[in-house]
């Protein structure tokens, strides 16, 4: 009897590894594809060859501009501004066992939108300030959010009311500040407020890289302790993690890739909310789904991006495509919690 328990669990152990494999593996590819759909199609659709003949450093007539200079520099940021959003959302999820316990929701974002529209519409000041004043202001409102939220013991209800108060009172000072706005600024801050991958130049990308690569090992590592984290503060105790120690290196970790993605290309909406379920529900259980969190963080900006310049007449930025997207399932969201009474 129980070498057939035994048998029964490594056999479910080797699916839910093969899933995992078979969909992170999917994903993957899925994001590839979806890189190369970015550097191709425009006003001209370049094929494949000259592509990279473009990315190998040779000169192609027109080719080098789109590509180089306006295709590969847009595409990069949706990447590691996508697999930000995703693995940030991710652990904020997971860690605080709550759907709604991600940045966008609890205020971060909101931290780091409110502080570069200051820069833009007060002090008028030049894009790295407005990507400086956008991380500072994100951390300072994660610690303010936690500080707010932590009273005698940790709360996880608590924190999500305190981020969501915060995050009103920051979208208030928003709109306070593009009402006394220049008529020149605003065109500058809702740009930047919509979250968009336009403009962006690939000298303005490399805190955004070096902050992915830096930090994503470190969450990595920690991906196990992740996990027994979601199980609750006692359970996780029991089983020798540190748990103080461990969330405050993954709060910081998230927070400071989430800053910088939002520095280069604005608050795009939702990404960090969806990735995570999503990925849970293609993945499944029994591993840590960072990384498809992360894989569909940058499918949801690039496959948006692209929607957003050549599905409609009109081109729209990424950030209200994946908003469109994101919205109705917040809204279930938040019947599904109201009727089980989770907050």
């Amino acid at each position: 009897m129980i070498n057939e328990s035994i048998n029964l669990i490594m056999v479910g152990r080797k699916k839910r590894r093969r899933r995992f494999i078979f969909m992170t593996s999917l994903l993957a590819i899925i994001a590839v594809a979806l890189c190369c759909a970015m550097l191709m199609l425009g006003n001209t659709i370049y094929p494949v060859r000259d592509v990279i003949r473009v990315l190998v450093g040779e000169d192609v007539q027109g080719a080098s501009f789109a590509i180089g200079t306006i295709r590969l520099p847009r595409m990069i940021a949706g990447v590691f501004a996508g697999f930000a959003f995703g693995v940030g959302g991710y652990i904020f999820q997971t860690m605080l066992r709550n759907p709604l316990a991600n940045p966008n929701v609890i205020g971060i974002t909101a931290g780091s939108s409110a502080a570069a529209v200051f820069c833009i519409i007060v002090l008028h000041a030049s894009n790295m300030v407005v990507s400086i004043a956008s991380v500072v202001g994100g951390l300072a409102t994660a610690i303010i959010i936690f500080l707010l939220s932590k009273g005698r013991s940790f709360s996880i209800g608590r924190l999500i009311l305190v981020g969501i108060g915060i995050q009103a009172m920051l979208n208030a000072v928003i709109s306070y500040l593009l009402l006394i706005g220049r008529q020149q600024d605003l065109p500058t801050a809702m740009r930047w407020l919509s979250g968009s991958l336009n403009g962006v130049k690939m000298e303005t990308l490399s805190p955004l890289v070096l902050t992915v690569l830096i930090f994503t090992p470190i969450i990595i590592a920690l991906g196990k302790r992740l996990d027994l984290l979601e199980l609750g503060e006692e359970a996780a105790t029991s089983l020798g993690i540190h748990t103080d120690k461990t969330r405050l290196v993954l709060v910081i970790s998230s927070v400071l890739i989430i800053a910088l993605a939002t520095a280069t290309t604005g608050p795009i909406a939702f990404v960090a909310f969806l990735a995570g379920p999503i990925a849970k529900r293609l993945v499944g259980v029994g591993f840590s789904n960072m990384i498809p969190a992360g894989l569909v963080g940058i499918i949801l900006v690039l496959a948006s991006d692209l929607i957003g310049q050549f599905a409609f007449a009109t081109r729209y930025p990424v950030g209200v495509i994946t908003g469109i997207l994101g919205a109705p399932y917040l809204l279930y969201l938040l019947i599904r919690i109201n009727r089980k009474g989770d907050l």
